[in-house]
């Protein structure tokens, strides 16, 4: 019966599973059929567009020619009416030179007749008609601004519209995702030399498999990459993949989305969890400042059996009425001299890193991991449950790795930003310039329970990275080393 059961679970699971992949490719396709319209709409508009500035740049070169036309046509009539005007002056010359010339012959008197016809040869000499040229300046032939468009007719006839560059291919073998950046190669399916430039898309998902049509998340849009790969530096990764997806453009169009893919980003995202946090603590998402008025007065008077010999001053505070009782009195919080607070996951298997950043004139912090069941008077590091290193500026400085209530000291400079890094299963805890990636030190030991990260924080703040990666160089110098610092190991044990 009980194996029928099981088997009947995994059909019931299989069956949804289905269901679930079905339903989505059926949201695909509506959003599919829905954009068909808007996009049909679309290049209808701008098809429309393309044509009026087709039909703009005609009228504007036929306007140009017109205007060629009009002003042949007036320098031509300008130079033939000039030579017209000479040539009508010319013959009303001619005409009352020739009415002299017949009143002369008529003319008795031969002192007169010879003194006329003296001045009648003189005046045709010198006569405007015999020195006009009788051809027109100016043809009057204006094919020289004829126009034939046959060739171009028949290139307009042969318009057609524009080849959109084919879907890219991405290659998954190539991609990559490491150090909290991911690279996203592809290549043409055939070569295109009038691709101008490619776009990426991309967004952050929880679901493994095809991208789905309802997401929360837009896709962020990467433009002008003239290459054909391109990595997205300085992601955080507080989802479980991300979806890719990219397009070719020539200079006019942009072509298919390529078939999108997913990438697994694996990195340990987490916050400070305000409920653990001691009330003097003032606790954000990513954020654990110290807050002197947090606290009731009698707080300072309960110390619990493990914080005898506790190297971290105890500030004075004050009691804040409006603070509800039920928070103040929170079994689970850290109280007395545990000016602690833990972070909201649980490492329980695997490699995971993450970074803190002291604030500007922080007097005293401590940064590691512990059990969960750590008691809530205890202090980082002064139990068999908990590894931290542990910054001190007030009074005397001093920077050690500690560990069940032993300490070693540090020559090291205290970095701006530390990385931690946590491999539960080789039982590593390592502490890095997170800069650098300069090992600071390194505790070994075997995990018997779940650790959680951990914090203390005393007179200024903390600032916490998480969505991290384990860096390479982290990994190579683990790999490299056996996850041991030399020297760095000294504080090793068995942890119960």
């Amino acid at each position: 019966m009980d194996s029928q059961r099981e088997a009947l679970q995994r059909i019931i699971t299989t069956l949804a599973n289905k269901d679930d992949e079905i339903q989505n490719f059926i949201e695909t396709l509506n959003h599919t059929l829905k954009n068909v319209q808007v996009n049909t709409t679309k290049v209808m508009i701008d098809l429309e567009e393309e044509f009026g500035a087709l039909q703009a740049t005609l009228d504007e070169m036929k306007a140009s020619m017109v205007n060629k036309i009009k002003q042949e046509q007036t320098y031509k009539s300008q130079e033939l009416q000039n030579q017209l005007t000479i040539c009508n002056n010319a013959l009303e010359s001619s005409e009352e030179l020739l009415d002299y010339a017949n009143r002369t012959l008529s003319t008795n008197d031969p002192e007169a007749f010879t003194k006329a016809a003296k001045q009648i040869k003189d005046r045709v000499t010198m006569a405007p008609a015999f020195r006009l040229s009788l051809k027109p300046k100016i043809s009057d032939n204006m094919t020289h601004l004829m126009v034939d468009f046959f060739h171009e007719k028949q290139m307009l006839r042969s318009l057609k519209f524009l080849p959109v560059p084919r879907a890219p291919e991405i290659d998954l073998a190539d991609c990559l995702v490491a150090d909290n950046c991911a690279t996203v190669v592809w290549r043409m399916p055939e070569e295109d030399h009038k691709i101008d430039h490619y776009i990426l898309e991309y967004r952050k998902t929880n679901y493994e498999g095809p991208p789905r049509v309802k997401e929360e998340r837009n896709w962020d849009i990467i433009d002008n990459i003239k290459d054909t790969e391109y990595t997205l530096t300085g992601l955080k990764f507080e989802s479980k993949y991300m979806n890719f997806r990219v397009r070719a453009c020539n200079k006019a169009v942009a072509g298919d989305y390529s078939e999108p893919i997913t990438l697994e980003t694996r990195g340990f995202n987490f916050t400070f969890d305000g409920t653990t946090s001691h009330q003097n603590l003032k606790v954000d998402d990513f954020t654990v400042e110290w807050d002197s008025s947090g606290g009731k007065g009698q707080e300072s008077r309960i110390k619990g059996k493990e914080n005898k010999g506790s190297g971290t001053p105890s500030p004075k505070r004050t009691f804040v009425s409006g603070r509800p009782a039920s928070a103040r009195t929170n079994r689970d919080r850290f109280t007395g001299e545990s000016y602690t607070v833990l972070g909201d996951a649980l490492i329980e298997n695997g490699q995971h890193y993450w970074e803190v950043k002291s604030q500007k004139d922080c007097k005293s912090y401590s940064i590691g991991v512990s059990y969960r069941n750590l008691g809530k008077f205890d202090q980082l590091g002064k139990t068999v449950t908990s590894w931290c290193i542990h910054i001190n500026n007030w009074l005397q400085t001093s920077f050690a790795a500690k560990h069940n209530n032993k300490a070693k000291f540090m020559d090291a400079q205290v970095p701006d930003k530390i990385g931690v890094y946590c491999d539960y299963d080789g039982g590593h805890v390592s502490f890095y310039n997170a800069d650098t990636k300069q090992l600071l030190h390194t505790f070994k030991t075997k995990f018997t329970q779940p650790v959680i990260p951990a914090f203390m924080v005393w007179c200024g703040g903390l600032n916490l990275y998480t969505g991290l990666q384990v860096p390479s160089a982290i990994k190579s110098l683990q790999k490299g080393d056996g996850g041991l610092g030399g020297s760095e190991n000294s504080l090793t044990g068995l942890a119960q």
